[in-house]
């Protein structure tokens, strides 16, 4: 028996994870996956001067990173237009979350999520003691009005909204955004998590500045940029709450080869040009895939489309078993009635093809099991 005393805290919560990785799938199932269409990556990969700069700084990789991303943070801030005190760099956005959690959510403070949004925000909150209040989609989106009026009543301290939102595709336009602001309550802070945000259209951009007090938006390498491996992001926010994070973040948790490739595909605009039409061209394959096999595409503002059943979450499930059992890995919402759905991510025509090739025979599976346990 082990030593170490967990805090009661720590002992209370479940072991789990928020998402098992299709690396644990593969080997529940003994076989690889031969699409990989479920972790939203971008199957058309990293600009090539960013693996040429991962490449490069292989040889230095005996070093630690710099514990300021002092280069990034620089490029970062000259895209943006803000200072480098606007921004800080971690280990994606979850791990950003983290941090943030970690820093304003103790035991006992609310925070306000949609119900069947992305979990690892509410694993967080779960695992530093915190209250999760959670507001059901409204046509299968995030309603920000009604979180901004249940942070409200419940004296939040943080709202997660992301857009464009995942698991849905659904994005809000950024004016409407600014709009909804205008009610948000003293102390509550909105997270504004942009992981799909170079995918998305331009006026999905929050037109407020980088320093506004009441917004912290999270932005990734590893969607738009094709990076989800390097594990790298970051956040733009009022320099007071971004210095903040130098009291809990890991100062060398970031290694040289992401913050060298984070800074080179940063500088590649025509990588990110031609990825953005790939992922419009993949979205436009799924979705006549969907009507082909009597499926709805919901609109998508992301690097993966949500397809509408017409039936239930047992349905959808047995469905994405059924896909499994062809080699094809994808995932669902969780949360009725946006359970109904599917998820796919997009990918290069290969993936596209044979997704397309398998549906019969997922939907037969699905039909079958459903028979069977009735």
């Amino acid at each position: 028996m082990s030593n170490a005393r967990l805090t009661p805290l720590a002992a209370s919560l479940p072991s789990t994870v928020p998402f098992i990785g299709p690396e644990e799938l593969e080997r529940r199932r003994g076989t690889p996956f031969t699409a990989r269409l479920g972790a939203n990556e971008n199957g058309f990969g990293p600009s090539p001067l960013a693996l040429a700069a991962m490449q490069d700084a292989d040889g230095g990789i005996w070093q630690y990173g710099d514990p300021v991303s002092h280069d990034l943070r620089q490029a970062l801030a000259a895209h943006w237009g803000c200072t480098p005190a606007n921004i800080v760099v971690g280990a994606g956005i979850d791990g950003l979350l983290c941090d943030l959690v970690r820093l304003t959510v103790t035991a006992g403070d609310t925070i306000v999520t949609s119900q069947g949004a992305y979990p690892t925000f509410n694993y967080h909150v779960a695992g530093f003691g915190g209250t999760i209040q959670a507001v059901p989609y409204r046509d299968d989106a995030e309603d920000l009005p009604t979180l901004i009026a249940r942070a409200a009543e419940t004296d939040a301290k943080l709202i997660y909204f992301a857009n464009p939102d995942n698991p849905m595709g659904s994005y809000l336009p950024g004016a409407e955004i600014a709009a909804a602001l205008d009610a948000l309550p003293s102390g509550t802070l909105l997270v504004l998590d942009e992981a799909y945000g170079e995918l998305a259209p331009d006026d999905a951009t929050l037109p407020l500045p980088i320093d506004d007090p009441r917004v912290i938006r999270m932005r990734t390498f590893s969607k738009g940029y094709g990076m989800a491996g390097a594990r790298i992001g970051y956040a733009l926010g009022h320099p007071d709450l971004i210095t903040a994070f130098d009291k809990v973040r890991n100062h060398f948790g970031l290694n040289r080869a992401a913050q060298a490739g984070a800074l080179a595909a940063l500088s590649d605009a025509d990588w990110l040009t031609h990825i953005r039409a790939e992922v419009a061209t993949a979205r436009a394959e799924l979705a006549r895939i969907a009507r082909n096999h009597g499926l709805t595409a919901l609109p998508s503002a992301t690097n993966f489309v949500t397809l509408d059943t017409g039936r239930d979450g047992a349905f959808a499930r047995a469905l994405v078993a059924g896909f499994a059992a062809e080699g094809i890995f994808i995932r669902m919402p969780f949360v009725a009635p946006q359970d109904r759905c599917i998820r796919v991510s997009c990918g290069p025509s290969h993936d596209m093809a044979q997704l397309d090739a398998a549906f019969p025979r997922a939907l037969a599976h699905a039909r079958n099991t459903l028979s069977e346990t009735a």
